[in-house]
């Protein structure tokens, strides 16, 4: 099979590498099936899209939102490489999933603000199927709510223009898009288990997205929920878009 190209953007070596098990993990994915790029160490590299099955790329905490003029020289370069990335496979409908961060930049090449207003702290709420989720492959078959693990800062304020709404949220209204039909964008993370996120947790906590003092808190309460609706996402994306070798 031609692999897929998982791109990562988190500065941690230790989340980067528990971000990318859990994409092998639920995507049903061996380290011989990717190939891996570490972006926010140098941006994006030139990529020939034949020779991928699909795009996957995880969270960050880099937030969209933040005024330019305090963001990182590294941050602009990615959402500058993002952009030019987006052109090619928007043009193509490229297979793509992008999760969290992978969601704002989606969203923002589309030209939705993204904004503060809907922030979620770090937990495990329900989401909703919308009417058009129903002729979804991705989403087939299952419950109208259904369980996700997230925790941002920032999401789309809006669905993107000419975009589809595929699920919703109750604190967060933008939880799952389409982009023609093979490119997605979920704020909530299908590769997110109870494992990650308490590793997360411990990481992020002084990252703004929660009070410290929660920290044990979110652990015990990620740690009650099972997610498998979420993470069946990763894998039949995986599954509908393998492209065997040639």
């Amino acid at each position: 099979m031609k692999p897929f190209l998982i791109i990562q953007l988190r500065p941690e070596d230790e989340t980067a590498d528990n971000e990318y098990e859990a994409f092998l993990k639920h995507g049903g994915l061996k380290k011989s099936d990717t190939v891996r790029i570490r972006a926010e160490k140098a941006g994006l590299p030139a990529i020939d899209l034949s020779q991928y099955s699909g795009i996957i790329v995880g969270g960050s905490p880099f937030d969209i939102s933040t005024p330019d003029t305090e963001k990182s020289s590294i941050q602009k370069t990615l959402e500058a490489d993002f952009f030019h990335l987006f052109d090619l496979l928007v043009e193509q409908d490229y297979p793509f999933l992008g999760a969290c961060s992978g969601n704002g930049l989606l969203g923002s090449y589309c030209g939705v603000p993204i904004t503060r207003k809907y922030g979620e702290t770090v937990s495990a709420v329900d989401v909703y199927l919308t009417e058009d989720a129903k002729d979804e492959p991705l989403l087939k078959d299952f419950p109208d709510t259904f369980k996700v693990l997230l925790g941002h800062k920032e999401s789309c304020e809006e669905t993107p223009p000419n975009a589809t709404l595929l699920v919703r949220g109750d604190a967060c209204p933008v939880q799952m898009f389409r982009v023609k039909n093979n490119l997605f964008a979920t704020q909530f993370h299908p590769e997110g288990d109870a494992e990650g996120f308490t590793l997360r947790i411990n990481i992020y906590k002084h990252h703004g997205y929660f009070d410290p003092d929660e920290a044990m808190d979110l652990i015990s309460r990620v740690c009650e929920v099972e997610t498998p609706y979420s993470q069946l996402i990763l894998k039949r994306f995986v599954d509908r878009y393998t492209v065997p070798s040639i």
